[in-house]
């Protein structure tokens, strides 16, 4: 059962810029794993954040009245400074601190993409920490759809810390610490996560997070005057098992948009919506070069379009 706390949000951008939240929702495929569920139909996203002073509180954030979206907290109902800290994570992982309106004044300008402001798409759901973005990332490389959402739930319901009102599952559990991955044996990554090749490097990535050698939040909260897309990109590919597609798919994660996500999806599906067999990406990074430190989003929101049906005219 749900209490709803009186919690709403504004669908505005920091920038005013209109949210639509199921363009939000279905942003991309990462959006839809642990500790996040996404009910397309209900138009319903549930996830579990962390707190600072209590245990985790599953969310299901879901439309309210008309502009607005509303949050209900699973369980008894949460403390003031637990109500603004729950309001604090929704608003981050919906992106309504991000102001998109530079991008949208681009887009506008492109008859392809001269859809998005309407449309207020371009916010991509982004998990509580950098940490868990680059892990699911890893998780996405050299494997299928299916292989990843097993990685994730696995690691989610076994090493995740789990809320009151938790079930049996993934589900219910905060995404595990730097610390817990750094504690789980390579038996635990081979045999029960099934990772392969992944499993030392998840350790490894743990480790360096846990100790203190690598700080990968600061990459998500500084901006490109601090630190310049350049150097997020050098310090993503330091890390281990992090390639070129990795590090563009944890910039696009964390809010840099300045590189486009080339692989095997990307490349065909532009192709195919451009009347061609094949592009070469020098030719697709041309088409998006308009776009500047927007470019891989632009890119994205090309793709994407077709994921949500749009309403018939009036």
């Amino acid at each position: 059962m749900t209490d709803g706390c009186g919690l709403e949000l504004s669908l505005v951008g920091a920038g005013g810029e209109a949210v639509d939240l199921r363009r939000t929702f279905l942003s991309h495929g990462v959006a839809s794993l642990p500790p996040q569920a996404i009910d397309e139909d209900a138009v319903t996203l549930e996830t579990t954040l962390r707190l600072s002073r209590s245990r985790p509180r599953v969310v299901l954030v879901s439309a309210g009245r008309p502009g607005f979206a509303r949050i209900e907290v699973r369980g008894r109902a949460p403390g003031a400074a637990a109500t603004d800290e729950i309001a604090d994570g929704v608003r981050r992982v919906l992106r309504l601190d991000e102001d998109l309106s530079a991008f949208y004044d681009l887009a506008a300008q492109d008859p392809e993409l001269a859809w998005v402001p309407g449309a207020g798409a371009g916010r991509m759901i982004r998990s509580p920490t950098v940490f868990e973005e680059v892990v699911k990332t890893i998780c996405t490389t050299n494997c299928t759809w299916s292989a990843t959402e097993r990685m994730v739930a696995a690691l989610v319901e076994h090493l995740g810390d789990p809320a009151p009102s938790a079930r049996p599952g993934p589900l219910g559990r905060a995404f595990p610490t730097a610390e817990a991955m750094a504690s789980a044996g390579e038996r635990f990554y081979k045999e029960v996560v099934r990772a392969g090749y992944r499993g030392p490097y998840f350790i490894e990535l743990a480790r360096m997070v846990r100790d203190g050698e690598v700080n990968l939040e600061i990459l998500g909260s500084s901006s490109a005057a601090e630190i310049p897309d350049d150097e997020v990109a050098t310090r993503l590919l330091a890390l281990p098992g992090v390639g070129p597609y990795a590090a563009a798919h944890a910039m696009m994660m964390i809010g840099r948009y300045s590189r486009l996500i080339l692989d095997s999806w990307t490349r065909p599906k532009y192709a195919r919506l451009v009347g061609r067999r094949t592009v070469k990406d020098s030719t697709i990074e041309r088409r998006f070069r308009r776009y500047k430190s927007y470019a891989g989003l632009a890119f994205w929101l090309f793709l994407t379009r077709d994921w949500v049906e749009e309403p018939l005219p009036a």
